[in-house]
C-alpha cells in the first residue's frame, strides 16, 4: 500500500510551508506529495494568505525534492487550455527528472470562477474528454510530426506537440463518483482511478464499475492502478485524536464514520479494509499543513505496518 500526501493550500498556505510538508513527505519515506487546484477556499477558512497555483507549486518543488513523486487531485480542466497544460506538465516533468502524475477534471466550484473571472462552462464533461485527448496526443505524437484536433470545444491545427515530457507517458489520474461517464473516461484513458471521499460500500461499487468498463474497453482491469483519497486525522491516544480533529475543524466521530481517525491500529485496520477491496494507494488529506509531528507519527506508526 503506498501512503501518499494530499493538502489543499486554498485553505490558507503559501509555497514556504507547502515546501516543508513536500520536504517531511520525502523524508519521511511517503510516496508522493499532491496537492488540490483550487483558487478560493471553501467552509469557514479564511484562505490567507491567498492562493497558490498548483503547478507554479509543483515546478517548484520539483527542483526543491529528489525522489517523491509530485501531482493534482485534480487539475481543474477549467483553468488551463488543454495545449498549454500539456506544455506545462511536460515542462514540470523534465524539470523534476521524470516524476509528475496529472489528475485531470472537469473543474466544479463556480464561486472560484466568478472570483478571479474565470469562464465556468455549462458542458464540462464532453471539454474533459477532448482535454484528454488532446493532452495524451500532444505526448504521445513523435517528434518531428505534427497533432492536429478538430473537436467541438478545441481545435489545433499542425501543433509540433513539444515539449516532450521526460517520462515516456505521464500517468493519468482521473476520479469521482459518476456511475457512467467517469468510469468510461478512465477506461480508455486513465492509468489510476481514484474515488475521493468515499465508503468502502460506494469504494466497492465504483472500482467495480470502472473494472467493468476497462473490460468492455478491452483493456485489462488490473492495468488501472486503484486508489482512495481519505481525510486523515491519527493520534496516540485519544486526547490527541480529539486535538487534532480541533485543529480542523471536525468531530471525531465522523472522521472516524468518514476518513481515516484514530490510533495507529485503527487506521491500519481501516486501510486494510480499503486494501481488501483492490485499492493499493491512499492519498492522505493532511488539512493541518503546520502539524509535522503528524505526519512523523504516521511515518512511524502507519506506514510501517503496512509493507
Amino acid at each position: 500500500m503506498d501512503l501518499r500526501i494530499f493538502t489543499e493550500p486554498q485553505q490558507g498556505a503559501d509555497y514556504d510551508t507547502l515546501l516543508k510538508v513536500a520536504r517531511a513527505t520525502e523524508e519521511l519515506g511517503f510516496d508522493a506529495f499532491f496537492r488540490s487546484d483550487h483558487y478560493l477556499s471553501m467552509g469557514s477558512a479564511d484562505g490567507l494568505p491567498g492562493p497558490t497555483d498548483a503547478w507554479i507549486t509543483l515546478a517548484g518543488l520539483a527542483r526543491e525534492t529528489k525522489r517523491i513523486r509530485l501531482g493534482t487531485l485534480m487539475t481543474a480542466g477549467t483553468f488551463r487550455l488543454p495545449g498549454v497544460l500539456a506544455i506545462q506538465v511536460a515542462q514540470v516533468d523534465r524539470m523534476s527528472g521524470g516524476r509528475i502524475e496529472l489528475g485531470l477534471g472537469a473543474g466544479w466550484f463556480e464561486e472560484e470562477h466568478r472570483a478571479y473571472g474565470i469562464p465556468f462552462p455549462k458542458e464540462k464533461f464532453g471539454r474533459l474528454e477532448e482535454q484528454l485527448e488532446i493532452v495524451t496526443g500532444l505526448w504521445g505524437t513523435e517528434v518531428g510530426k505534427t497533432f492536429s484536433y478538430e473537436g467541438r470545444y478545441y481545435r489545433l491545427a499542425d501543433s509540433p506537440a513539444l515539449p516532450k515530457p521526460a517520462q515516456a507517458r505521464i500517468p493519468v489520474l482521473i476520479g469521482g463518483h459518476g456511475a457512467s461517464r467517469t468510469p468510461r473516461l478512465a477506461a480508455r484513458f486513465a492509468d489510476e482511478f481514484n474515488i475521493p471521499f468515499a465508503s468502502l460500500e460506494d469504494t466497492e461499487r465504483q472500482f467495480a464499475r470502472v473494472r467493468a468498463a476497462a473490460a468492455e474497453a478491452g483493456r485489462p482491469a488490473d492495468a488501472l492502478v486503484y486508489s482512495n483519497a481519505l481525510v486523515v486525522c491519527v493520534g496516540r491516544d485519544d486526547a490527541e485524536v480529539a486535538r487534532r480533529a480541533a485543529a480542523i475543524g471536525r468531530d471525531v466521530d465522523e472522521l472516524k464514520a468518514n476518513g481515516l481517525a484514530g490510533s495507529p491500529a485503527e487506521v491500519v485496520d481501516k486501510i486494510g479494509r480499503y486494501g481488501a477491496l483492490g485499492s493499493t494507494r491512499i492519498y492522505l488529506q493532511v488539512l493541518d499543513l503546520d502539524d509535522l509531528d503528524h505526519l512523523e507519527l504516521i511515518s512511524a506508526q502507519v506506514q510501517t505496518q503496512l509493507g
